[in-house]
């Protein structure tokens, strides 16, 4: 007898992905969640989604790699990967998530909005995965997913108090203000990203040149600038405005595929 069709959840820590979780739960009551853990996640993540477990009343599937980052980076030759060389997406979240489904049927509900049905989420080459994007089909937009978090109780994770996005403590996606929420809310991750980018403990691999975390300078010069970063920021924010200089990454838009 043939299994019947999955229905899966993928969540990232960010309010988007637990909104549809929260949409979904009583929708589709047998839907599994699951959440592609790379091990270079904030802290504030684990503690949301312990949290959005409660409100679920069921268990958040934790996928992993069988290798950890610091393997991967060697196999790379420590480059690091960046928006043109995304290999920590594939090797971390996508290929663990298709392991994990193997040949069974399933359908993957994406927290897309109806105000951004443009992006581009990731969507399976297999066959045996149908994506589906609930909250464009039934046309619900930023307001109405800020409304689900507020009335369920659950509210947004508290990173959003100093980054627009989930994803890894190092993510190559982030504001260059948001480096500097780092280094302000965990000193230690943010020197281990120092470290990741001066290539300390991969010199045996390491190519001799020179990757960054952040566009145009190592965060060690970005540091050096927090205080021209931040004003620029807070002008960015009075006059609505994208700081091309200081922000040129960081637009609302992280690396979807990230969003799993």
């Amino acid at each position: 007898m043939p299994r019947p069709v999955r229905h899966i959840l993928g969540l990232s820590g960010g309010k988007d992905s637990t909104a549809l979780a929260i949409y979904m739960r009583d929708r589709v009551p047998e839907i599994e969640y699951f959440f592609c853990d790379t091990g270079a996640e904030l802290p504030e993540t684990y503690e949301y989604l312990s949290k959005l477990e409660v409100y679920l009343g069921k268990e958040v599937v934790r996928l992993s790699s069988d290798r950890t980052f610091d393997h991967w980076l060697k196999i790379y030759r420590g480059t690091l990967p960046s928006p043109s060389m995304r290999w920590c997406t594939k090797v971390m979240k996508i290929d663990p998530l298709e392991k994990w489904i193997g040949s069974d049927k399933a359908v993957s509900y994406v927290g897309l909005r109806a105000d951004e049905a443009s992006r581009k989420g990731y969507a399976s080459l297999k066959k045996n995965i149908l994506s589906v994007f609930p909250f464009i089909e039934d046309g619900l937009e930023l307001h109405d997913i800020e409304a689900i978090l507020i009335e369920s109780g659950i509210g947004k994770p508290s990173y959003y108090d100093w980054r627009s996005r989930s994803g890894c403590y190092f993510c190559f996606y982030q504001r260059k203000s948001e480096w500097i929420g780092l280094h302000d809310n965990h000193p230690d991750l943010f020197a281990k990203s120092v470290e990741y980018e001066q290539k300390k403990g991969f010199e045996d691999t390491a190519s001799e040149t020179q990757y960054n975390w952040s566009q145009g300078e190592t965060l060690s010069e970005l540091l050096a600038r927090r205080n021209s970063i931040r004003e620029r920021n807070r002008e960015r924010h009075s006059a609505h405005l994208i700081d091309i200089l200081d922000d040129n990454q960081g637009s609302d838009d992280f690396c979807s595929a990230c969003h799993l």
